[in-house]
């Protein structure tokens, strides 16, 4: 089983909060969240396998695929 199945509802609810606040920070996102900023940037790389592409822009805000401005 894939590590993120495991998290799945973690992940799910950081995928929401990227999602109605683009370009949020990981520092934002970790604290809207109730967790560490390395949790956040630790679970990424299970998003992505889990298919959920992100985007990072050059301030380090996180996108959804494809709705980076």
């Amino acid at each position: 089983m894939a590590f993120w199945r495991k998290k799945e509802d973690e992940f799910e609810a950081m995928v929401e909060l990227i999602e109605q606040q683009p370009g949020i920070s990981a520092r934002d996102l970790a604290r809207q969240l109730g967790v560490a900023p390395s949790t956040v940037t630790r679970r990424l790389p299970s998003i992505d396998e889990a298919g959920i592409l992100l985007a990072e822009d050059e301030k380090g805000g996180l996108w959804p695929f494809g709705k980076h401005r």
